[in-house]
Formats: C-alpha cells, structure tokens, sequence
C-alpha cells in the first residue's frame, strides 16, 4: 500500500503537542519574566528577524538537552518541536547566527541575566543566602594540547639572547666606528643608512651572495624580533607559568582525564562554582590552577551581583590559607573550611609524631616551646612575607636554647651544627583550632555532607551526566560566557526537577554525621 505523503494539512499548533510538565515550559516561565534590557541595547538597529530573548531561551533549551554544537542547534530548531514552538513559527536561524549572538551579543549580558535569575529564585524561596558550597574543577580550554609556552623556557632564552647580544655587540660597533653605548636600534640604523649610501640591495633566496652590511643587519634585526617576542609573551604571562599560543588566556594544568594517562599537562580554565541548594549561584573562571587564591575574588564578584553577603562559607582544604580565614573575618562570615592538615592529625603516626612542632608543648604566657628532652625553644624573631594580593603573613620562629648530647637529635632535628629551629604563626594556628572546632559540631558535619553532595554532585551532572568536560570557544570572555548559559540551564533544570519531585523550598541534606 502506498503511503499519501504529499497531503494538505492545515497549519499545526505545536503547543498542543508539547506535554504540559515539559521543561521547555518552566524554562518560558523563568525566562519571560527577566528584564532584556541590556540584551536589547547591544542591538544598533530596532528591527531583528527572531527576538533576541526567544534566542536566549532557545540556547539555554539546548544546554539543558546537552547541546552544546551551534549546528547542531541549528539542526534541533528544524527537528524538534520544542525549538519550533519556541521560534513561535519564525524560520529556524543558521549555526552562524547562533554563534554571533553567543559569542558577540551575550558577552557582558549574560552575567546580568544570570544573576536575575538568582534573585528570581530567592523570591520564590528557593535560595536563602545563607549557606555558600564552593568548589573548583578544571576544564579543558578550546586550545592545542601541545602550543604550550612556559615561562621559566622564555626566561631562559631571553637570558641567553641578551648574553650573546652583549658579547657581540662591542665588536660590531668596533667594525663600523660606532660608539661603544650604541645599542642595537642604533646599528640598525647605521646600516640602513650605509645601505642607501653605497647603493646596496639587499638579496634574498637561494643563489644569491649577501653583503657583510646584509649579514650583520639580518642578524641584528632577528635579535630584535627575538627579544620582542619574548617580552610579549612576559606579557601574556603575567604571574601564570605557562600559557597556549591558540588561547592565551587558557593555563596548562594537570587533569584528572588524561587523554595521554600519563599525568600530561592540558590548556584549561580553573573553573570554580558557588551552590545553594542544589542551585549554581556564583560562576568564576580563573588562570590559576589552585584553589586558594580564588575564593577573595570569587566572594567580591558573588556579592557585587546579588548585593548581600552569604553567612556561611563551606569549601574543602585546598582554599585553607591564613589569608582566606582573615577575609573572612573581617567580613563576619563563618568559616566551614577544613584546615590543610586535618586529616593527617586523625592518622596514629601523626598523633606519635612527638618531634612535630604541632605536639610540642606549648606556653602561652612565657611564648616558648618545650621539646622531648625537656629543653626550651624561646622566641628569636619574626618574619614577614606578603602574599600576591599583598597580604602580611607573620611568622615567629623558636629556637634550642641547646640541642648539645640530646638522645633525641637524630629524631628531632637534622641540622648538624645549628640549635633546632622552628617557625609558627599564631594568627593561623588560632584560625585553624577554630576552623576545627566549627566543622567537627554538628552544625559542621551537616554542612559538610552537604558540600560534598550538592557542589560536588554539581560538577558531576554538568561533566559526567551533561557530557561538558571542554570548551568550544577561545578567550576567557567567550568560555565564561559559554559557562555561565550552562549554569542558567542547569539551574532552570533543578527547579523543573524539584518541582516535578516535590523538593521545593529543601535547602539541606539533613544526614547523620559519619
């Protein structure tokens, strides 16, 4: 039987087709309230073949479907009926189309409109602003794996080149008369002029003979380049130690996925997220590959957008730093930050350790230690450092009154002719014992489970469930600009999923402690 394919229809309402606790609808739902204000003013003209809001839904639709290809968006808007519905019968855009609009019109709007659904949340009970998860992971940049320069390889080539530069320099201003505080600009110059004055044309390629005036002034002008290159790349560098040729703000950092399985370095992004039950509320991305110098900037850029502090502070050790525990301080928020060794102190060996300057006895009043043998290590002098963000770290270091015939010496310290010597910060030593104290009662413990349940349960829907463990854009702007519409779908997916299961309004996992 042949089948009538070729049949007149009347025009199809897609709305009809759509079940009514579809996604799609809680996305519109969101998405119709929020103020495209600033979407609109990128615009120089008025007129505009689709809405850009209905663009903005039909992206965020695709990240939450895991769509993340601009062709393939293009190919979802032709197919699928939730992408017509939401064109509202427009035709569907080309894949270019979809990528200006992401990579030139949301860049420096998507932030507002992200944070507007922050607050949207709040209003609707979901988000309370009082318990903060944050956490880190690292992303694959959209870079080759192997464009990598290092910054102690620049370093050393511009040390080289300047040492070879000084070595002949003498000689060549001895050849041409020049004087011996000409630099290399000035020899340039020199042969240049001497070129147009003895009516030499300069040759290149294969068969032909160079002058010694071409030599000399192709050598020079090469350390030129050389040296320009490489103070560029200084530049790029900025405090990183490396960075890639094909996305200069991507680092290369040590990935847990290893395409190599050998510990191989890749161009990535530091990507560090703030949850609030079970919702993304704070997005960053950084070049550094560690945690700790992240979360000042991470907290001044959350509460610059929501215009509140958080009151709770929950992460895990790799932001503990005596820096962070003073921020925090100053700003009265509470610290749920586990100390860098606090798992090491439950071990037995650590516990036996009694050569450890932490289980040295120590006098409060009297400022000095007691070793095993009895003897004192009184208070000698202070130091101070200054972290990148000029922090004042003050350190105060102790010393043997004697360590002469002590049984325990070879134990206890390794210098062979010196009294033992030890270095300690009571500023830390006192934010870490309160630190403790605050994760270990049972507030701490829920708090957290919680964190190793929502931030990090977080990570593991975008990158395992979601498939997004790579960037497909280049520059810093475009990838957080990319996350920050993964962030905006995730969240409308968890508020479409508590509503579905009835969870709305749960802001705690409310365990027993282990």
């Amino acid at each position: 039987m042949k089948v009538l394919r070729n049949q007149l229809f009347l025009p199809l309402n897609f709305e009809v087709l759509i079940d009514e606790n579809d996604p799609v609808r809680k996305l519109t739902e969101i998405c119709d309230t929020l103020d495209y204000t600033k979407l609109y003013d990128v615009y120089l003209r008025r007129w505009r073949l689709i809405d850009p809001a209905i663009m903005f839904e039909i992206l965020v639709f695709a990240n939450m479907n895991c769509i993340y290809s601009s062709r393939d968006i293009e190919q979802a808007c032709k197919t699928d009926i939730r992408f017509m519905w939401l064109l509202q019968g427009e035709p569907a855009p080309d894949h270019s189309t979809f990528a200006r609009f992401q990579n030139e019109k949301l860049v420096g709007v998507i932030e507002d409109l992200f944070y507007q659904l922050i607050i949207k949340l709040h209003e609707l009970g979901e988000i309370e602003f009082n318990n903060i998860f944050i956490d880190g992971t690292k992303i694959e940049a959209n870079a080759n794996r192997y464009t990598f320069v290092w910054a102690k390889t620049v370093e050393k080539n511009l040390q080289k080149l300047n040492a070879k530069i000084n070595n002949e320099l003498p000689d060549l201003c001895q050849k041409y008369g020049l004087s011996e505080s000409a630099s290399l600009a000035d020899v340039i110059e020199f042969l240049l002029k001497a070129r147009d004055f003895l009516g030499i044309k300069f040759v290149y390629g294969r068969g032909k003979r160079k002058t010694d005036i071409q030599r000399d002034y192709d050598r020079i002008y090469e350390y030129l380049e050389r040296i320009e290159r490489y103070h560029k790349s200084q530049e790029i560098l900025g405090t990183r130690r490396s960075y890639s040729k094909t996305d200069l703000d991507a680092t290369f950092m040590r990935m847990k996925e290893d395409h190599m399985r050998n510990g191989q370095l890749k161009p990535a992004y530091n990507v560090q997220i703030g949850v609030e039950s079970e919702y993304i509320v704070g997005v960053g991305l950084f070049s550094n590959p560690t945690d700790t110098t992240t979360l000042i900037p991470f907290l001044e850029r959350l509460q610059k957008n929501i215009g509140r502090k958080y009151l709770n502070i929950i992460a895990d050790a790799g932001y503990a730093s005596e820096e962070n525990y003073t921020y925090l301080e100053e700003n009265e928020q509470n610290a749920y930050i586990k100390p860098a060794d606090y798992e090491i102190k439950k071990t037995r060996k650590y516990k036996r350790n009694i050569y450890r300057v932490e289980n040295l006895s120590y006098d409060e009043i009297g400022d000095y230690f007691t070793c095993p043998n009895g003897k004192r290590l009184n208070h000698a002098y202070d130091s101070k450092s200054k972290t990148k963000n000029d922090y004042e770290i003050i350190k105060s270091y102790y010393i043997c009154e004697s360590c002469e015939g002590c049984p325990h010496r070879d134990k206890c310290y390794k210098g062979k002719y010196e009294n033992r010597k030890v270095s300690f910060s009571k500023t830390m030593a006192r934010q870490k014992a309160e630190a403790t104290e605050r994760i270990t009662a049972d507030e701490g413990n829920i708090l957290r489970q919680n964190r190793s349940i929502q931030v990090e349960g977080a990570f593991g829907v975008l990158k395992q469930d979601r498939d997004f463990r790579r960037f497909l854009t280049r520059g810093k702007t475009k990838t957080e600009t990319q996350f920050l519409l993964l962030a905006f779908a995730f969240n409308i997916k968890k508020l479409w999923n508590r509503t579905i299961d009835g969870r709305l309004g749960l802001s705690l996992f409310n365990q027993q402690a282990a």
